[in-house]
């Protein structure tokens, strides 16, 4: 993926990670048994990133490439955020 640098932003998942922001595909509970089970498929695929800095995981972050991140910040937050981003390039 070619991106001229001015057009990647980067989105705070909490502790210092950052995932770019236009690789954000969804940004989902992970308390469901689905999530559980795409949690653990991403772990045995090696797929799985732990951000969450050894806190309870609030929330999973799915990645265009299927990746599957793990964050401490509650999904609503990072929707918050991804959404400030958005707004904040059509400008």
């Amino acid at each position: 993926m070619n991106m001229p640098s001015d057009r990647l932003k980067l989105l705070n998942i909490g502790f210092g990670n950052s995932v770019v922001s236009t690789r954000v595909v969804a940004i989902v509970n992970p308390s469901s048994s689905p999530m559980r089970r795409l949690r653990e498929d991403a772990r045995v695929q090696n797929m799985l990133i732990d951000a969450t800095q050894g806190r309870k995981t609030r929330s999973l972050i799915i990645t265009d490439s299927n990746h599957v991140i793990l964050s401490a910040i509650q999904p609503e937050t990072i929707s918050q955020r991804l959404e400030n981003i958005e707004v904040g390039s059509h400008a």
